[in-house]
């Protein structure tokens, strides 16, 4: 029998009984759909967990005061608790390193403290840093000027605020730029306002307010050393930054060529590294998950041929008396239940993209994968075969006298 035959007649066998057809693909509608969608949660949460890493900045490296491996929930050494860095440090490495590997390099302190505005009291995050800290980060004033390094050595209690500050501090749409707001009893004016960058690795990002280092270090912090090192690295040279910056602070630290390095360098390559790999294990836990519907809607598939076969018992001999081979047999009832599975594998692809339609207008990350919508699909084809073989290959080998003596 030929290929458009076979499907003519299973095409045939689907509408003849359309409900109990759809009871037995709603197993692989639901298998493909749960398959595409949790593939494309997982892809589309690995996307947005990298964009947000490159949002923080390019070519990022922060170097940290602690031996590699000394972390705590903060971050290494509680987020940079030690005592080991100073401020010259930063210039040492873009001093030295400019011509090479480093595009800029800068202190930073940073605290958490309640900020006051005439009624409004607000408590966020203190980043103090230097100039170079819109280059390292990749932001971008919305108005105002950042801060300079006249500001840096005078101590100068000047700030750049991000947006989120700027609705809780300034609710009633008040012009900020040259307002006095106060951390403590320090007044800081406020020259600059940041665009608004949005999430990142540990929250919000327009969630804080920059001010030179020098200030936030002694004035507010009351210490007299900085807590890590921000360096962004030209492009496609982040590893070797690495080892340049490793190299030059050992020999500035007078570290031993045995000992460990008392200080950690955390690149975002390594973040965006560490962020696929997880996010690749997610997906296919959640692939693994959504792929025993399909299990179960072969079974279903295979469960339904075998009471298509025993139904059929009399039209198989007729069809065989008639001259239809073994083979033809087995070819009509594989391609039935081939055609059965494929058509839910269809089905499933729509209900997939509906889902993760649904779920972009919920702001979850998820995306349609063109590879997943084949594997659902191709996956589909092969449950129809190894669940329609055992059947199909049951009405081949009937006895032709006795499947035309059943009534």
């Amino acid at each position: 029998m030929a290929l458009m035959e076979l499907l003519k007649v299973a095409l045939i066998s689907v509408q003849r009984n359309r409900v109990r057809a759809v009871l037995t693909m709603l197993g692989i509608i639901v298998g493909v759909g749960a398959v595409i969608a949790m593939i494309g949660i997982g892809e589309g949460s690995r996307r947005a967990s990298i964009a947000i890493i490159q949002n923080m900045g390019s070519n990022m490296l922060t170097i940290f005061p602690g031996a590699p491996g000394s972390h705590s929930h903060h971050g290494p050494q509680a987020m940079g608790s030690g005592e080991i860095l100073r401020e010259d440090d930063a210039q040492l490495i873009q001093e030295e390193l400019a011509a090479t590997t480093v595009h800029a390099a800068t202190p930073q302190v940073q605290t958490t403290r309640p900020v006051v505005y005439q009624n409004a009291n607000y408590v966020t995050q203190l980043q103090g840093t230097g100039p170079e800290f819109l280059r390292i980060r990749g932001w971008e004033l919305l108005a105002g000027r950042f801060f300079t390094d006249a500001d840096v050595k005078g101590m100068a209690k000047v700030c750049v605020i991000g947006q989120t500050v700027k609705d809780n501090l300034f609710p009633n749409g008040e012009e900020v730029l040259g307002q006095t707001i106060r951390v403590g009893r320090l007044p800081f004016q406020v020259v600059g306002l940041l665009e608004r960058k949005g999430a990142g690795m540990w929250g919000d990002q327009d969630d804080l307010i920059v001010a030179p280092f020098t200030t936030i270090m002694k004035k507010v912090m009351g210490r007299t050393t900085i807590q890590r090192i921000l360096v962004s690295a030209h492009e496609g040279e982040a590893e070797l930054a690495e080892s340049e910056i490793t190299a030059l602070l050992r020999q500035h630290l007078k570290v031993a060529p045995k000992e460990e390095n008392p200080f950690n360098i955390r690149k975002q390559d390594d973040m965006v590294q560490a962020q696929t790999q997880q996010a690749g294990i997610l997906t296919a836990l959640l692939g693994v998950a959504a792929s025993i519907s399909l299990v179960v809607g072969g079974i279903g598939i295979g469960n339904i041929m075998l009471v298509s076969v025993t139904e059929r018992t009399r039209e198989i001999g007729i069809r065989r008396a008639m001259g239809a081979t073994q083979r033809s047999i087995l070819w009509q009832f594989l391609t039935e239940a081939i055609v059965l599975a494929t058509l839910g594998g269809l089905l499933g692809v729509g209900v997939a993209f509906g889902a993760i339609a649904v779920l972009q207008r919920f702001q979850v990350p998820a995306v349609s994968e063109t590879w997943a919508v084949l594997l659902g699909i191709g996956f589909s084809g092969l449950v129809g075969v190894v669940a329609g073989f055992l059947p199909a290959l049951k009405a081949a080998r009937l006895d032709v006298i006795d499947a035309l003596r059943y009534e």
